[in-house]
């Protein structure tokens, strides 16, 4: 498969996180001693088997990973960091600090385990718009985490943005249901929209290791950012496998 058409990878590290602070929230040290598991060599090793990138997305709550995460993966990382926050002042200052290579903007809710949906950018439209073009004067490129809606899609271009992520949640919860092929038309012609109007469009949110067949050949998918598949799958064969596994499914090549 040409370099042009490959589909890449981001790996979410969140929820490495997420077991780490299941016994060690509050304690001092993020690492080390006896904290275990590090969500930063995690991502290394996730780096080491193939990733093209790792994305995560530090909460108002802390409930995963913290911002002295953050900031030691900027520092470590030989691939792209892909920051993903809410649409908050607090956050975009953070995300000045880090200068991560793209921030994803996301909605976020405290009582939701994971983002649920896509980001109204209608009713945010003028804070992004200002925010993605401050974000670019420092050099880092935006994305917008969106459902496959066509309103939002034309309001994401409004703003300037470089990227969309196609929220596929909902495909993935349809999957084995009557919708699911409604589902992942929606997210074709969601795909076929961002192109036709110059965006960058990447995939995330609920794709896993059976579901990838269905949405693997969409043309024009620039990357996929996945997180709890993965994570859940290193339990079994480690985070080198898991990671290879996934690229290759991703892209119908054959595993050597």
């Amino acid at each position: 498969m040409s370099a042009e058409k490959r589909i890449r990878l981001g790996v979410n590290i969140d929820h490495a996180a997420t077991l780490r602070q299941a016994r060690y929230r509050g304690y001092e040290r993020l690492r080390g001693e006896m904290v275990e598991p590090d969500p930063v060599a995690l991502a290394i090793e996730a780096e080491k088997a193939g990733a093209d990138g790792i994305t995560v997305h530090p909460r108002e709550d802390g409930r995963h990973i913290q911002r002295g995460d953050v900031l030691l993966l900027k520092e470590v990382l030989q691939v792209p960091l892909n920051m993903e926050m809410a649409c908050t002042d607090e956050m975009f200052e953070f995300a000045v600090e880090v200068c991560p290579r793209t921030v994803c903007l996301v909605p976020e809710k405290r009582e939701e385990i994971s983002t649920e949906g896509g980001l109204d950018v209608l009713a945010r439209e003028a804070w992004i718009t200002k925010h993605v073009g401050l974000l670019l004067e420092k050099g880092i490129r935006t994305s917008l985490f969106i459902d496959p809606d066509t309103v939002q899609i034309e309001a994401a271009k409004r703003t300037g943005a470089d990227y969309i992520e196609l929220h596929s949640g909902s495909f993935a919860n349809a999957y084995y249901g009557d919708e699911g092929e409604a589902e992942a038309k929606r997210l074709e012609a969601g795909v076929l929209m961002g192109h036709q109007l110059g965006l960058i469009v990447n995939m995330g949110h609920g794709i896993n290791y059976t579901n990838i067949e269905r949405v693997r050949g969409i043309p024009g998918i620039h990357e996929m950012n996945i997180g709890h598949s993965i994570i859940s799958r290193a339990l079994f064969t480690g985070i080198r496998e898991a990671v290879r596994e996934m690229k290759h499914l991703m892209n119908e090549e054959d595993l050597a």
